[in-house]
């Protein structure tokens, strides 16, 4: 019966979520019925006190976090989000070997794999710890995104159109999304503050 309840309380939330979506044009239905598959099979795989303080978001919270996961199309049931890191991290040293040799295609094709980075097991949020899971913490994830993987799309479009110039421009800019991101969910990899 809990679980039916649990089950229940995530759809009401995904619905209204996409029932006031701010995606630009009207999402695909199919799309949507797909991503809400998708966010329930990660509600599933969260322990309950992730659980209970997910459902606490806001709309606006949920909102911005539907809209990052339907704008990709790799997930796994598998890896972590370190291990997601370590792709995009190979995918972003391609972007850089492309520019430097002028390669457009090298480029835009690791630009286009970045943007679209796998989504870890569970989702983001098991990885952000539970003191981040909150509407002020999450609030700058869409800004994070859109540096990243946007500024990554009009890399691979610059590159493309020849126009390295200007993806260097672009590859800066996902480096600035990268490390404010990181200075705001993680601290120094390897670090613990448990020394002295």
């Amino acid at each position: 019966m809990k679980k039916s309840l649990q089950k229940l309380t995530f759809i009401l939330m995904t619905g209204a979520l996409f029932s006031s979506t701010a995606i630009a044009a009207e999402p695909d239905p199919a799309r949507m019925k797909e991503v809400k598959k998708i966010m329930m099979h990660q509600m599933s795989m969260m322990k309950p006190e992730l659980q209970k303080k997910v459902k606490t978001l806001s709309p606006k919270t949920q909102k911005a976090l539907m809209k990052i996961l339907s704008q990709h199309t790799r997930y796994s049931d598998e890896i972590t989000l370190r291990q997601v890191m370590h792709e995009v991290l190979s995918d972003y040293q391609s972007i850089a070997a492309g520019i430097m040799t002028d390669n457009p295609v090298q480029a835009a094709a690791s630009a286009r794999r970045l943007a679209n980075h796998r989504i870890p097991a569970g989702g983001l949020l098991p990885y952000l710890g539970l003191d981040n899971i909150n509407d002020t913490k999450l609030a700058v994830l869409g800004t994070f995104n859109d540096s990243v993987e946007g500024e990554s799309l009009k890399l691979a479009k610059a590159a493309e159109s020849g126009d390295m110039g200007a993806a260097a421009i672009h590859f800066g800019k996902i480096s600035s999304g990268c490390i404010a991101c990181h200075k705001v969910f993680r601290s120094k990899p390897g670090v613990s503050d448990l020394l002295r």
